[in-house]
């Protein structure tokens, strides 16, 4: 696809955005000074570890991630679906990835590298689900996005706008240069390119567009906003600013395995993990093993990873400042996790020219698994896998009126999921889900409502199994038991109450419990459209 072509059907699209407008204005009729729904902040992350920001354990600063988590509520077993888009898809809709057709990854721009013409692999959202800008725009809502969309790029009617967002400003592709992104990888505000501007830096400028919409939107009327903030931080290429990464310089040149034992001890002491869990094996050489150049190297691999969620904490505390300001944080919803784990792409030591660190050159610019495997203490693995590294993720909630004193600062150990966004927001927003759109049915929400457990109410122990499948690593949890493979490997069986590291596998001892979960998770898989790995074009 030539570049021009990204950009055709310019009519019909502002004919999309006027009749989305007339349709705002046929559905507010309330009194909106009454309306005392909350504004829903949705902060997304990319690439970011378990452990890597302060509140879980980590020595990466992150005050105003820590000021939320001191006044709100932390999940501990709260997952993701182990990659960028498969995750956005679940995260926006409430309902699997390969249900709204991101059983695998978005297509990449000008590319059907992952089209595989079957309905849950089609590299882009489908019709067949609803996003929650979707949901909760006909209720009422402000619609507003800044960041990372990467649900479909090679058509217009897949970008945000045509997905429900009032507003949108960012980069529709999965990743982007940090100072300079560029076609085909370039910024988009609305439907049409943008230009950096000078002194650009994405996390930055992402947030300083949120603000505005924000601004904006309360300046229009006083209905409620649902903002969705996708940075790209920290995903690779490692590109972050002087005086941030300024901070970290030096500070990693103990290696890995000091920093996973020092934020191992963090974690037990703050009530992350428990004491009796086992520090899963690390997955690297040892720091020793490398010489001095080298070390000074990935010392700064890890400085420049540390600076980029730095910066994006600094940012989200522009965010919370300027809601303060407009009045709105005490009935504003935020939410705040990661899109997966740590990322091990690139290799063990990271990929890259380490001539292109501390520039704005390079693009798979990443620190490596040595690193990834410190992100995600004390868990095995990373993004791409379905073992705890690869999935779990911190979840900060903080609304000030909506949540008891009691709620301030307290963990909740029980496990949640992605899909259970959609009706956490539905419910709070009073807002109808739909059955159909367009003329196409859409499944039911498959998660459950955080509201309650946010409300400070108690909360049973959840019934229904919690389900992943990406490139053929797959995974059940139901209760304390998770069964685990990776692709072509056999099931691991674990007790999450008292191995959440999974280093001791039951499988062979329990039998009967993995074949009767193992079965569970073949029937979900054949509901939701899991295909074979690797997928083969029908």
């Amino acid at each position: 696809m030539k570049k021009a072509s990204i950009y055709t059907r310019r009519s019909f699209l502002r004919a999309a955005s006027l009749g989305a407008g007339a349709l705002a204005l046929s559905r507010n009729t309330r009194a909106q000074s009454q309306d005392k729904r909350p504004n829903i902040v949705l902060i997304l992350a990319d690439d970011m570890g378990y452990s890597d920001i302060g509140c879980y354990g980590g020595e990466i600063a992150t005050p105003n991630l820590d000021k939320l988590a001191e006044n709100g509520l932390r999940f501990t077993q709260f997952y993701n679906a182990a990659r960028c888009c498969p995750t956005r898809a679940a995260l926006m809709t409430g309902l699997h990835p390969h249900q709204t057709g991101i059983g695998h990854m978005t297509n990449p721009p000008n590319t059907l590298n992952h089209d595989k013409s079957l309905r849950s692999y089609r590299g882009f959202l489908n019709r067949e689900c609803a996003t929650l800008a979707e949901v909760l725009r006909p209720a009422g809502y402000h619609t507003l996005m800044a960041g990372k969309w990467h649900l479909g790029f090679n058509a217009p009617d897949r970008w945000p706008l045509q997905r429900g967002f009032d507003k949108f400003y960012g980069i529709i592709s999965g990743g982007a240069n940090y100072f300079k992104p560029e076609y085909p990888r370039g910024l988009t505000l609305g439907n049409d390119p943008a230009a950096p501007g000078e002194g650009f830096y994405m996390t930055d400028a992402f947030t300083g567009h949120a603000i505005q919409f924000v601004r904006e939107a309360g300046e229009e009327d006083r209905r409620p906003f649902f903002l969705y903030l996708a940075f790209n931080a920290p995903h690779w290429p490692l590109h972050a600013k002087k005086k941030d990464i300024d901070k970290y310089r030096g500070k990693y040149s103990e290696g890995w395995d000091v920093l996973r034992a020092s934020r191992l001890k963090r974690m037990i002491d703050l009530g992350i993990i428990d004491k009796d869990w086992a520090l899963s094996g690390r997955d690297a050489r040892a720091w020793d093993e490398l010489d001095e150049a080298k070390k000074t190297e990935l010392d700064l691999r890890m400085a420049i990873y540390a600076a980029q969620i730095d910066c994006m904490d600094q940012n989200i505390g522009r965010l919370v400042a300027a809601l303060k300001t407009l009045g709105k944080l005490d009935n504003t919803l935020i939410l705040f996790l990661s899109d997966n784990g740590g990322c091990a792409e690139g290799g063990e030591l990271g990929g890259g020219k380490a001539e292109d660190l501390e520039s704005d050159r390079g693009w798979v610019l990443s620190y490596g698994r040595a690193w990834a495997n410190a992100s995600n203490t004390p868990f095995r693995r990373y993004k791409h896998w379905v073992h705890e590294g690869g999935i779990a993720t911190p979840l900060i909630a903080h609304w000030p009126q909506g949540m008891p004193a009691k709620r301030n600062g307290a963990l909740t150990h029980r496990p949640g999921q992605l899909i259970d966004i959609m009706p956490t927001c539905v419910e709070l927003a009073q807002a109808d889900y739909p059955a159909q759109r367009h003329g196409y049915g859409i499944p039911p929400m498959e998660g459950e409502s955080l509201a309650p457990l946010l409300r400070g109410k108690d909360v049973p122990i959840r019934e229904s199994p919690l389900f992943w499948e990406h490139e053929g690593n797959r995974a059940l949890r139901r209760g304390k038991w998770k069964l685990v493979a990776r692709h072509g490997a056999p099931w691991e069986l674990f007790d999450m109450d008292a191995d959440r590291t999974e280093t001791n596998d039951l499988a062979e001892s329990q039998t009967q419990l993995a074949q009767s979960l193992a079965a569970r998770h073949a029937r979900w898989a054949k509901r939701v459209g899991v295909a074979p790995w690797p997928v083969k074009n029908k």
